[in-house]
């Protein structure tokens, strides 16, 4: 396995520099996996559509399914191609790596690609996952604390990571209460560090995402006062890196029938998710299967109202300064035709 240093290749980066457990908890195998090609000679024209011999995928600190049971391995050793996986904090470093061509394909959250594209990171979007429950990020605070509403914020400390999609909960919560983030003190913190500073009571408030949230409940140590349950949001994405996806695109596909294949089974199993998670999370099988209830995994295309809703969200981060440069999200996408090569069947809206 390698590993890849968080070192920042590019400003907007260079302060994710700290090792955490990943805020998005990536599964993305299938225990059902599809065939191999069933001849040599279909091997044969499938590897003759494509360019690459490696494949460089990224995953986070939580543990991959997919790199777990082998299942990629299992498609492209026949059209002969290798696996190669690298483990990341969080989304902004792997998208850090794809930067620098280290990484030809991850799943991130919906903010990072935002910041990503805005830095000029050479990727395209190629499928998306559908929104969780909303459960699974929260503003909590202690047990004890006489903060009751989003309201009482006002003036106080809250914990978060800038440029992740905590940073949008965190707008779209304080709107709700009639408050702006200037009307709070924003600490920026990664999850492990907002996570021990909250420990630690050092802080008035924080925004805790899955794990470390399940990890919190099952103690009693906390008190949440607004998760993200009717909360519009965007669900997280599959990127890679845009030459990567344009010479390969037999290999997206299968990754991407590999991964809607484990959406299926993962929903309907998330205590078996949890047992193959957890030897190398490091975190107990019953916060684990909570962890998984409250995902989604199946994918959905890249619709009109799905990049509709991801340019809501750039063109807000540019109002608020978040990005000094105004994007058209659209610019990381692909053609039309080339969805339509790459795209499963069984990925539908």
């Amino acid at each position: 396995m390698v590993e890849i240093s968080s070192k920042s290749h590019f400003k907007l980066f260079n302060y994710f520099l700290l090792f955490l457990v990943g805020g998005v908890f990536t599964l993305s195998t299938t225990l059902v996996s599809c065939k191999a090609p069933s001849t040599p000679e279909q091997a044969a024209n499938a590897s003759n559509s494509t360019k690459t011999k490696v494949l460089h995928m990224g995953y986070m600190t939580a543990g991959d399914l997919l790199k777990i049971k082998g299942l990629l391995e299992k498609r492209l050793t026949p059209l002969g191609i290798s696996v190669e996986w690298s483990k990341f904090a969080a989304g902004p470093q792997l998208l850090e790596a794809m930067n620098v061509g280290s990484v030809d394909f991850g799943f991130v959250g919906e903010t990072p690609p935002i910041f990503a594209q805005a830095s000029g990171v050479p990727f395209v979007y190629v499928a998306s996952s559908k929104p969780g429950t909303g459960q699974e990020t929260a503003v909590v605070v202690d047990k004890d604390s006489p903060i009751k509403t989003i309201a009482d914020l006002k003036g106080k400390g809250l914990a978060f990571q800038r440029a992740t999609a905590q940073q949008y909960f965190v707008l779209k919560v304080l709107e709700e209460a009639g408050l702006k983030l200037s009307d709070i003190k924003h600490i920026n913190l990664t999850p492990l560090e907002t996570r021990a500073a909250f420990e630690r009571k050092s802080v008035d408030a924080a925004v805790i995402g899955d794990p470390h949230l399940a990890l919190f409940q099952k103690t009693g140590s906390i008190r949440i006062i607004r998760d993200g349950k009717g909360i519009t949001t965007q669900g997280a994405y599959w990127l890679g890196s845009r030459n990567f996806v344009k010479d390969n695109p037999d290999v997206v596909k299968i990754i991407l029938e590999e991964v809607n294949n484990v959406g299926k089974w993962a929903e309907a199993n998330p205590h078996q998710v949890a047992e193959l998670i957890s030897p190398e999370s490091k975190i107990d099988v019953s916060t684990l299967e909570l962890v998984s209830k409250r995902r989604r995994y199946t994918l959905r295309p890249l619709s009109e109202e799905v990049l509709s809703g991801q340019q809501k969200i750039a063109d807000l981060f540019y109002e608020q300064k978040f990005i000094t440069k105004k994007i058209n999200v659209k610019e990381a996408t692909l053609s039309s035709e080339q969805y339509a090569a790459l795209t499963p069947s069984v990925v539908k809206p």
